[in-house]
């Protein structure tokens, strides 16, 4: 029987692995298959599996027994290529810093409702934040200064929802569209790399600092060599 994987992209390892440590730490007992399923997908921001496998890029089922490698393309080949990006969310893109920091709220209504989407990935599920803990989040967000733009505008879109006394904001399960599902990953893959050349510089910065400890340790005897007393 065919099973159809589900892909799952982490944005940050680190994270990901403190909130599944903490939701295994929480269990009284081992979890059962399913049970360990969801707590994998809540650790990857997703409610639950269903949640998961519904917002996941689509892929060729696992070969049955018997079913020629002809039939059917290999599951565990290299990851397929980021999604084209759609016209509107090329520029929405373009509206991030390569920290993933928005620059500028967009004139295009377009564009405004697809850069809501990694700013509503930036808050954790079935968690209840202050309009202070909104506010902190959404200005590490921009650079541009108007968080309360982006909070209304998240809450307009029902991404956000809020108590009417503003007491309590909390992440709405929304499931983004073929098109916002593309531009987050694209933002994702930015800040991938973007904290794979800062995790590499400390590296460099070693090696050039031994390589020119090297030039100047070798540096006096060959001032001797070439200027004999």
């Amino acid at each position: 029987m065919a099973r159809t994987p589900t892909p799952l992209v982490i944005a940050d390892l680190s994270s990901f692995a403190r909130q599944l440590a903490r939701a295994l730490a929480d269990s009284a007992t081992p979890p059962s298959h399913l049970q360990f399923l969801n707590q994998i997908a809540r650790a990857a921001g997703y409610r639950n599996l269903q949640a998961l496998q519904a917002g996941a890029p689509q892929v060729a089922p696992a070969m049955a027994p018997g079913v020629s490698p002809s039939e059917t393309a290999p599951v565990d080949a290299a990851p397929a290529p980021l999604t084209p990006l759609s016209d509107a969310a090329r520029r929405a893109l373009l509206q991030f810093d390569t920290a993933g920091r928005l620059q500028r709220w967009p004139a295009k209504y377009s564009v405004q409702r697809l850069i809501l989407w990694p700013l509503w990935a930036r808050f954790e599920p079935r968690r209840r934040y202050t309009e202070a803990e909104v506010n902190t989040v959404l200005k590490a967000a921009n650079t541009f200064g108007d968080h309360v733009t982006l909070r209304r505008e998240l809450v307009n879109h029902r991404l956000l929802a809020r108590e009417s006394d503003c007491s309590a904001y909390w992440k709405l399960p929304a499931r983004p569209d073929d098109e916002a599902r593309a531009l987050m990953a694209a933002w994702r893959e930015r800040q991938r790399q973007r904290n794979g050349a800062r995790a590499l510089a400390p590296e460099r910065e070693a090696a050039r600092a031994a390589f020119t400890q090297r030039l100047r340790a070798s540096g006096p005897s060959s001032a001797g060599s070439s200027h004999p007393g």
